[in-house]
């Protein structure tokens, strides 16, 4: 069985940073893509950013330059850097990461998603 949990939400003041970890975990037998995803109260759940198992990244456009998504292959461990935080960030945060298990199943998993509210 495959997990993935999160952690780092929290709350913080307009302009702050947060940094967001996803660790996997369970009967891995190789993670291709990781990323973020994140849903507003009341809205979609959207995609905030991915990176490949090569390290390759691709974000949404409005968050380039504030977010970067990183990773640790032998952590089997993807990170979000947020930085000048706005109120308008607020939102439950999920990971997802693509990933074939011991049993060579392949297929997406999530986290169980982290809060991040930005407010004064």
């Amino acid at each position: 069985q495959v997990q993935l949990v999160e952690s780092g939400g929290g709350l913080v003041q307009p302009g702050g940073s947060l940094r967001l970890s996803c660790a996997a975990s369970g009967s891995i037998f190789s993670i291709y893509n990781m990323g973020w995803y994140r849903q507003a109260p009341g809205k979609q759940r959207d995609l905030v950013g991915i990176i490949t198992n090569s390290g390759f990244t691709n974000y949404a456009d409005s968050l380039k330059g504030r977010f970067t998504i990183s990773r640790d292959n032998a952590e089997n461990t993807v990170y979000l850097q947020m930085n000048n935080l706005k109120p308008e960030d607020t939102a439950v945060y999920y990971c997802v990461a693509n990933i074939r298990s011991a049993d060579r199943l392949r297929g997406d998993y999530w986290g169980q998603g982290t809060q991040v509210t930005v407010s004064s």
